[in-house]
């Protein structure tokens, strides 16, 4: 049977009194209370415990041997996953069910990366030839441009390219660009090239993202599936304004403007050649489309299409994974399942993404889109409100950069769960004469120690014994007993990176099909884009002097007020 959250009070989550939680539930917030009283400390002391919680999908380790949890706890988060039916919600998003039930939609982005003879359907059509079509184009277009054979209106060839969109658009495509820059292959493949984004509507975006640039060699790529979007669209007039301004006239645009769209009319109006637009699917959320050709387009077009192809191959290979491997080697499952433990049952609000790798840059940011858009939400898929916490607040920084910044507070002050990512060996692997370890040693040191220092803290008992005077002895103790779980993955490269995003992508969705939400809507950023636009008209009146500013809230219409004044 599938234990959903009918109309069961918040309250019960908060105190377990009001009345009693699914089964399932309970026998969840049962262990909770079992593990209270027992300290990581003595949790890791049981060998055959830990063994059970380092868990390998080919190349990749996952320890979770930190997180408060004992092999019974876990039992129960499985029986948890049963209950809830994680499997059979799995399986309709691979077969291209309209999971996301409030926009009538399927979820696939795994199509995006499944094998060219692969068949999954939507309404009885296989939609893979139509995705393998769209790849085949972005290879032709982008083999073109790199090679000089798509040159600009001057003649010269276009080397240099700008990528506007934001949000889904923006931060995951970003992500894998910074993590590929250092990496060998595809810096090689990358000589001579540039890939900037302008994202944000503030127009000192538009100049950083600009200065520097020869129009003559710029290719400008607009990402917006409708062409509506009201930051991208301003941003796409400013950049076009600027390009036609630099080459002298309009029809430079059809030469040095390619999009990522599926409105044809409106790119046509802008000037696109229709050649050069590439399409994706509704059925493609924009924090799980930098697979589509919003993400391949630009990536082919810095690195080559054959590296973003192992990209995919990375990605796929986690599907697989995702798809047929028992729930205790699941790491997707796991991983989702720990998340749930942590934010819904020991309460916790935030979850540290810790990359022990300068390439994963921008990996924190696009976590946080993808995981606080898809789970920030506080009513069931039936619409009633889910009993429990869900959605954490997701932060980070690689390390050790963190250290020296937030780790006290994870030390000493809130308990946080921590995510800590590593890679056996460097992008850019440095030793130096006489240097006891090479610098990605160095690195790594700090990625083993970390995750044992919140764990199991130090005692005053452990500080006195070392000498430590008393009136110290407080400030330095550590409570330790703070969750974590680690992933080991051999280099950053890009098939590599396609099985990290994939993973954190599943990951997500598990926890919202526990929590019995949709996961894949995102209603909660439309409140904001409405009052926006009122706020866009009333500037447009006042600019004229006749501006009626009763619509809006006192101290709002004051502020403005002031604004205006500039």
């Amino acid at each position: 049977e599938v234990i959903l959250f009918a109309r069961v009070p918040r309250a019960v989550a908060r105190g377990l009194a009001a009345m009693p939680l699914p089964p399932a539930w309970s026998d969840v917030f049962s262990q909770a209370e079992r593990l209270s009283g027992t300290h990581l400390r003595s949790l890791m002391q049981d060998q055959a415990r830990n063994d059970s919680m380092f868990v390998q999908c080919g190349d990749i380790v996952l320890d979770y041997c930190r997180e408060k949890v004992d092999q019974q706890a876990m039992e129960k988060l499985f029986a948890l996953a049963q209950a809830t039916d994680v499997e059979g919600k799995k399986k309709k998003m691979y077969e291209g069910v309209k999971i996301n039930e409030t926009e009538g939609r399927p979820v696939l982005h795994v199509a995006l990366r499944a094998a060219r003879d692969a068949s999954i359907c939507v309404d009885g059509k296989n939609v893979v030839p139509e995705v393998w079509s769209v790849l085949d184009g972005m290879k032709a277009f982008s083999e073109k441009v790199r090679k000089g054979e798509w040159v600009g209106h001057t003649g010269k060839k276009l080397t240099d390219v700008v990528c506007i969109g934001i949000g889904g658009s923006y931060l995951g495509v970003e992500f894998v660009f910074e993590a590929l820059k250092t990496d060998p292959e595809a810096a090689v493949a990358a000589q001579g090239r540039r890939l900037r984004f302008l994202a944000n509507v503030d127009p000192i975006d538009v100049k950083r993202a600009l200065e520097g640039l020869n129009a003559e060699t710029t290719l400008v790529l607009v990402v917006s599936k409708t062409f509506t979007t009201a930051e991208t669209m301003l941003n796409a007039k400013t950049v076009k304004e600027w390009l036609i301004k630099e080459l002298g006239s309009p029809d430079c645009v059809a030469k040095h403007v390619a999009a990522c769209s599926t409105a044809l009319d409106k790119t046509a109006a802008f000037g696109i050649d229709s050649n050069n637009v590439f399409g994706f699917w509704d059925w493609v959320g924009g924090r799980f489309s930098c697979w589509s050709a919003v993400g391949v387009m630009p990536l082919s077009l810095q690195y080559g299409f054959d590296t973003v192809m192992k990209f995919h191959d990375g990605g796929r290979a986690m599907d697989q994974h995702f798809l047929t491997a028992p729930p205790k080697e699941n790491l997707p499952l796991i991983m989702g399942l720990l998340s749930v433990w942590n934010v819904s049952v020991l309460k916790y609000e935030g979850c540290a993404v810790l990359p022990y790798c300068q390439a994963l840059t921008r990996f924190v940011p696009h976590i946080q889109q993808l995981d606080m858009e898809s789970n920030g939400k506080r009513v069931t898929m039936a619409g009633e409100e889910v009993p429990v916490g869900t959605g954490a607040i997701y932060f980070g920084e690689p390390g050790t950069n963190g250290q020296h910044s937030f780790y006290q507070l994870m030390h000493q002050g809130r308990t946080i769960p921590a995510e800590f990512i590593g890679f056996s060996a460097s992008q850019n692997p440095i030793e130096l004469p006489g240097e006891p370890v090479s610098n990605h040693d160095e690195l790594m040191s700090n990625f083993f120690a970390q995750p044992d220092a919140l764990a199991l803290g130090k005692t005053a008992e452990e500080l006195k014994a070392d000498g430590v005077p008393d009136n110290l002895v407080s400030h330095k103790t550590f409570t330790g007993d703070r969750p974590s779980l680690s992933l080991l993955l051999p280099v950053c490269n890009a098939y590599n990176l396609g099985q990290l995003l994939a993973l954190y992508e599943h990951r997500t969705a598990v926890q919202g099909w526990v929590w019995d939400i949709n996961s894949f809507d995102q209603w909660g950023v439309q409140l904001g884009k409405m009052l926006a636009t009122q706020v866009r008209g009333y500037m447009c009146d006042a600019r004229k002097g006749n501006a009626d500013d009763s619509g809006f809230l006192k101290p709002t219409a004051k502020l403005m007020q002031k604004y205006m004044q500039k």
